[in-house]
This record gives C-alpha cells, structure tokens and sequence, in this order.
C-alpha cells in the first residue's frame, strides 16, 4: 500500500463525496476485510456495501488483495490502496473540495475513537504516577498555536520528519519487545480560540 495516494481524476471525487465510502475507505485503510465484514460492521446489505466497494474499486481507491474460498464461496478482501489520498492540484479549480476533506476528517476521528476504546488498560496506565506528560506511556493533547502559515508549514515538515524517523525504527529487525502504537494527528486553521474563550470565562 502506498502511504499517499494523488487523485487525478474527478470521478476519483466524485467516488469520495460521499460521506459513507468515506468511512468505508477509511476502514479498508486499516486491514483487509471482505464485503460481509463490512456489512456486519455497518449493519447493511452485503448488496449495498457490494455496490459501494465496486464504486471504489473502479475508481482505484480499493483493490483486491486475497481471495479465500469458505463453504463453497469465494471470499474477496478488499484493501485501500493507499494510506491518504489527496487531489492533484489541476482538480481543484474545477471541484470544491472542502466537504469531502471535512467529512475525510470527521471519519478519522470516529476511527481514532474506535481505537481509543478498544485500547488495552496498560496502554492508559500513568504507573509512575508523573505529572509530566513526556514520561506517560500515551500522548492526549490539544493546541491552539498563533503562527504565520509558511511557519506552520515548515514546522509541518519537521514534524513529518519525525514521523518518518519513528517509522525507520519498526522496520529494522522485529523485537519481540516492541509494541504497537497508533498516532492520530489533526491540524487546521480555526475562526475561534475555544482555550481563549474558556481562560477568560473562569
């Protein structure tokens, strides 16, 4: 699976408009499923998710992986064929983009969610009992930072640096100590300061 994949088309956004597939993807983003995975998640028809995947399949944003046979029927597993998508910037003047990265958006942090409370008890566990956030064995945090945006887009890239030099540590040789962590990162330009507003009312 590639990590970002760059739509080209406007039926590619046309595909991620709507607001299901969106979370559809986002659920073939994180391990293979078949359609009747997919519909006992979503408590749908294995007809409707067929048309669904089908959509997306078509428009090279799902693939098939592997295909198992079971009673008789074969069963297909379907993947995202990357880890993000992003439009080609020749679409964007033609296509308004901003609700489907909202909803894009929205998705993931109903995936982030999922994941939080599915999360093993050790993993929320401040054993040292420390006040300081650095030594906790998790990270929950929120921001609001005033800053030029060319600033926030060089920091932008530093901070995909680091990302990439953690990732660098998983794929030298397995330990059998090593243990698996899950990142959720979001950040975009707000009209209001929320922190702001709740400093001044206390």
């Amino acid at each position: 699976m590639k990590d970002i994949k760059l739509l080209t088309t406007h039926e590619q956004l046309k595909a991620l408009s709507d607001t299901f597939r969106c979370e559809l993807l986002l659920r073939l983003m994180e391990k293979p499923r078949t359609g009747q995975q997919l519909s006992e998640i979503f408590n749908l028809s294995r007809a409707r998710i067929h048309y669904h995947l089908k959509e997306l399949e078509k428009n090279d944003l799902v693939e098939i992986v592997h295909k198992e046979e079971k009673n008789g029927i074969v069963q297909k597993f379907y993947r995202a064929t990357a880890g993000g998508f992003i439009p080609d910037r020749s679409l964007l003047p033609n296509t308004d983009m901003t609700e489907t990265v909202r909803q894009m958006m929205v998705s993931m942090l109903d995936q982030a969610k999922r994941r939080i409370l599915s999360a093993p008890e050790e993993s929320l566990r401040n054993e040292a009992n420390s006040q300081d956030p650095a030594e906790w064995k998790y990270r929950s945090s929120a921001y609001e930072i005033h800053a030029k945006e060319e600033d926030f887009m060089k920091w932008q890239k530093k901070f995909e640096s680091l990302m990439e030099e953690l990732s660098e540590i998983q794929r030298s040789e397995a330990s059998p100590d090593a243990k698996l962590y899950y990142f959720h990162i979001l950040g975009l330009q707000i009209e209001e300061g929320g922190f702001e507003k709740r400093n001044k009312e206390s």
